[in-house]
């Protein structure tokens, strides 16, 4: 049994926030947008995750697409653009690219040896 909520305490933890716009609903939405864009999290589907691991890469994925390549309605630009981290907005062959890079970088665990993959072109 769950234990119930005993109060809450606003403070600011970085910034000089108005108190009157102090709220959770952007946290909420963010939690919402990845339960419903990433099946993983609900246990009932044919996509739960047995292993933490496989979980940890689908989430990864799932949030490179939302911040990289899903255009927004009204300022037309990806998070990643809004926050200048990139200038135009990614295809999914983009994060392809990211992940085999990333992959060429890693070392076999039993040997220390880079593994070297090679992908079609």
């Amino acid at each position: 049994m769950a234990s119930p909520c005993m109060g809450a305490k606003k403070e600011a933890v970085e910034g000089s926030p108005d108190s009157k716009h102090i709220g959770t609903s952007s946290v909420e939405r963010a939690n919402l947008t990845t339960r419903m864009g990433n099946r993983r999290f609900t246990r009932l589907t044919n996509a739960f995750s047995k292993k933490a691991e496989n979980h940890a890469h689908s989430v990864a994925i799932h949030m490179m697409h939302y911040n990289f390549v899903r255009m927004r309605q009204t300022p037309r630009r990806s998070p990643a653009m809004a926050a200048g981290v990139t200038a135009k907005p990614w295809e999914l062959a983009d994060i392809v690219k990211v992940m085999e890079d990333w992959e060429g970088t890693q070392a076999d665990s039993r040997t220390d040896e880079p593994i070297r993959r090679t992908f079609p072109q």
